[in-house]
């Protein structure tokens, strides 16, 4: 877990444990509560706007909310949009790869891998930092929910090519079902043919 300062009003160095969990790219957050079952079935919390405000000290803004429905072997993305993710994949598996294309980032071309969704995955949130690359391959039919900071505007938005070289993400299918806009995004090189990380 990660330890958080507590909100302001409090004392700076008291902390708190809360669900979420940093990684090693900077604005990807994994935020997962316990889940609760009983006869009925269960119930789970999935995210706190109190809790990201504090984790991203800044308050997170949902402007829209996008539901997809992929059958099996579909793979959508690499995707950069120009506003805050925070997905969700309550139905089927997948495996969620987020990606640090942003040139001046000290972890560009790292990746950072997510098995969500139903069992072996986990009903975990994730929440992508404008400009990250975020790709997703669907094992079974599998929804997935994407709430975003802005409403669509295709102004700004691009993508990487899934199987980029220099990415190197292990994909569990090396031929998966592909949307035409997707099969022709550029690599990295492409995009930043000066960059050190891809000499």
């Amino acid at each position: 877990m990660a330890y958080l300062p507590r909100a302001s009003g409090l004392d700076a160095h008291t902390l708190v444990q809360m669900p979420v969990h940093r990684t090693a790219i900077e604005g990807l957050l994994v935020l997962n509560w316990d889940m609760h079952h009983d006869e009925r079935g269960y119930f789970k919390q999935t995210y706190q706007h109190g809790e990201l405000a504090q984790a991203l000290c800044r308050e997170p803004r949902l402007r829209q909310g996008n539901h997809s429905r992929s059958q099996a072997r579909v793979l959508r993305g690499f995707h950069i949009e120009p506003w805050d993710k925070l997905i969700y994949v309550p139905r089927g598996l997948a495996t969620c790869v987020v990606a640090d294309v942003r040139p001046d980032s000290p972890t560009f071309g790292a990746t950072e891998h997510f098995l969500l969704g139903d069992s072996p995955g986990r009903l975990d949130r994730v929440f992508i930092h404008r400009g990250l690359a975020n790709a997703f391959y669907s094992h079974a039919e599998t929804d997935y929910l994407n709430d975003v900071s802005e409403e669509y505007n295709p102004t700004g938005r691009g993508g990487v090519v899934w199987n980029d070289p220099h990415l190197n993400v292990p994909w569990p299918d090396t031929n998966p079902i592909l949307s035409e806009a997707d099969r022709q995004h550029p690599t990295l090189k492409a995009l930043f043919p000066s960059h050190p990380f891809l000499a």
